[in-house]
């Protein structure tokens, strides 16, 4: 099964950045407080992810969220289970938005081991990604998060991410590979050094033709990772803001030549449930045109 072409090229060749909307169950509550929602407004976990489907919601049907500065969005599996003015949220994105669809697929974080963290199991991934196929989506998300410069640790990592990579190639989808490095890690330019070489060293073993995507944390040191870049097996290289304001990740963005943003706080900052339409509109295209511009260095 081929992915679809107009996504690719979209991806491919068109400006803008990818918008991260796929906070899950442990990160939700978070960001709905962030968002001016408490957790009294909610009883469990279904009223709570109804809550942040309609947070969603606003934020991608507001008229200044679509493909013109956007190139994609990952969602969160409840996120593709629920609709958006009556179309599934994926076909919503791509038909009414153009902006492409990705899917979140990792399970969570296993406990630290060896400086990282691995992704837990990922029971039922084949039939999520035939699920994600039929809903046009485009690719998918899964995140590994390392704490420490653990060669043993990274080099697992990696491994991991590779493995079931290739596995979501196989069902016709692109996986975005984010082996996330903690941005308070004292050891955050030495792992990023680990990485990158493990990152390059898989890259090579994958066959022609067969392009991934990388989530990584912006580096200490500016177009660090341009050897991934330019790698053939590579679609594109996008940056999570991880922890920094949206004008740090920006500012470090606009140092990396070649890599886009694909934010979720950064994204999100500033918007609250208590503005009007007209104030949540300017604050968010203010947001998307800031991360638009530092993802076009």
């Amino acid at each position: 099964m081929s992915i679809s072409q107009d996504q690719l090229n979209k991806v491919r060749a068109a400006k803008g950045f990818i918008a991260a909307l796929d906070q899950s169950g442990g990160s939700t509550p978070k960001a709905l407080k962030i968002y001016g929602i408490g957790e009294d407004a909610y009883q469990d976990d279904e009223e709570m992810f109804s809550v942040v489907h309609d947070m969603r919601t606003r934020i991608i049907t507001s008229p200044v969220f679509n493909g013109r500065r956007i190139l994609g969005a990952i969602l969160f599996e409840n996120t593709l289970d629920r609709e958006i003015n009556g179309k599934s949220s994926s076909n919503y994105l791509w038909e009414n938005n153009n902006v492409v669809p990705f899917l979140k697929v990792d399970k969570g974080l296993a406990d630290e081991a060896d400086g990282v963290q691995l992704m837990k199991p990922i029971p039922g991934l084949s039939d999520l990604l035939a699920k994600a196929r039929a809903q046009n989506v485009f690719g998918t998300k899964m995140r590994s998060v390392i704490k420490l410069a653990n060669a043993a640790g990274i080099h697992k990592i990696i491994a991991q991410q590779f493995e079931i990579g290739q596995q979501i190639l196989d069902a016709g989808l692109v996986p975005i590979i984010e082996p996330e490095i903690d941005i308070n890690s004292p050891e955050k330019a030495a792992a990023e050094k680990i990485l990158r070489d493990e990152l390059l060293a898989h890259l090579d073993k994958l066959e022609n033709g067969q392009q991934v995507m990388f989530k990584l944390t912006l580096p200490e040191e500016p177009d660090y990772y341009a050897d991934c870049i330019k790698h053939p097996n590579i679609l594109a290289v996008v940056a999570l803001s991880g922890g920094y304001s949206r004008e740090e990740a920006n500012r470090r963005l606009e140092e990396n030549h070649g890599m886009i943003a694909s934010f979720s706080r950064g994204l999100t900052e500033g918007l609250s449930a208590q503005q009007s339409d007209a104030e949540f509109n300017d604050m968010l295209d203010a947001s998307i045109e800031s991360i638009y511009q530092a993802s076009c260095t």
